[in-house]
């Protein structure tokens, strides 16, 4: 759960710098794109629980 909160946080703090800075935001400008990015993550989040126990 921590390691979640984490990736959250980290998220969040990216957007809002690239935000403040006037950046492009690192991410697929379409909702296909941003759907694979969630199924990507998805997929990682549940393959490490896989291989925890």
């Amino acid at each position: 759960m921590i390691l979640f909160l984490a990736g959250v946080v980290t998220a969040l703090l990216i957007g809002i710098g690239c935000r403040l800075l006037d950046l492009p935001l690192p991410a697929p400008p379409r909702w296909q794109g941003a759907l694979l990015v969630v199924a990507m993550t998805v997929g990682f989040l549940a393959a490490g629980q896989l291989m925890a126990g």
